[in-house]
């Protein structure tokens, strides 16, 4: 299974971008779909999260970021509104499945794009 992410790029304080990571090969079930960032010198966290039809978030995006998923074409989705200096990271996609209906899930993640917000 791979994950292909994009939609990152150069975006001025204030704008809006639109992430799409699309999720091919064998898989039987996806449990959850994530998006996760990580900036220069910190660690990696979780953004969002949709399993199923339930969301959550970090409290730094609620009300500006929002998750979806297009179960027929395996895509998650992460619109960014209200973009701030602080969302300037990179981005990864996470995928949380099963390859079978009798597996074990695993994760996979995906290369990462890089959303750079300018003042």
């Amino acid at each position: 299974v791979q994950l292909v992410a994009s939609g990152g790029g150069l975006v001025q304080f204030g704008g809006s971008l639109r992430l799409s990571c699309v999720a091919s090969g064998r898989m039987f079930s996806i449990n959850a779909m994530a998006w996760y960032r990580q900036a220069p010198g910190k660690e990696r966290e979780l953004v969002a999260r949709i399993t199923g039809d339930s969301t959550n978030y970090i409290d730094s995006v609620k009300g500006r970021f929002t998750i979806s998923r297009d179960n027929d074409k395996n895509t998650v989705y992460l619109e960014m509104n209200s973009l701030i200096l602080e969302d300037t990271a990179a981005y990864y996609c996470n995928v949380n499945y099963r390859r079978t209906s009798y597996g074990s899930y695993r994760e996979v993640w995906g290369q990462g794009t890089l959303v750079t917000v300018s003042s």
